[in-house]
């Protein structure tokens, strides 16, 4: 497959312009699944020596890229004015609905051709979090005191 990867807030923290720390697991999943035959794509806002920063903090880590913000290794993009719409197979980011998975999770999800909603994991994570759902503390006081003052209304 041809996975399109964001970079900020995706294989590191949202610092930019500067570059934040690695989260978890990105770098290492990232390898792995050009290891297992994937071509990677750099997909980002980043250009100039921005661009050229985020390219080395992943080159320094081991991990290279088939082509950056284009499907094509020999296209370049020196104009900020054109969109760069891509063609992939996927795409991540942490921009998604949903927001991101953990690295591990996404891994799994390319390997086996599944989608994060198939997961049981997911589908458990997703129950208890619905089930451990709280009210804030201020509606739970509004609603008290609405209650009590529908008993001096009687």
């Amino acid at each position: 497959m041809t996975i399109a990867v964001d970079f900020d807030g995706t294989i590191v923290e949202h610092r930019y312009p500067g570059i934040g720390r690695e989260k978890p697991m990105a770098i290492d999943t990232l390898i792995r699944l050009a290891d297992d035959g994937h071509k990677l794509i750099l997909w980002t806002a980043r250009e100039g020596q921005l661009l050229d920063d985020a390219l080395r903090f992943c080159r320094e880590r081991g991990l290279s890229f088939y082509a950056v913000n284009s499907e094509r290794p020999d296209d370049t993009w020196e104009r900020s004015d054109v969109a760069r719409k891509i063609v992939a197979d996927m795409y991540i980011d942490d921009r998604n609905l949903g927001g991101l998975p953990d690295w591990e999770d996404i891994y799994r999800m390319v390997k086996e051709h599944i989608s994060f909603a198939d997961m049981p994991e997911y589908s458990r994570r997703m129950d208890r979090t619905k089930r451990k759902k709280k009210k804030s503390f201020l509606k739970r006081l509004s609603e008290r005191c609405r209650d009590a003052r529908s008993k001096y209304d009687r």
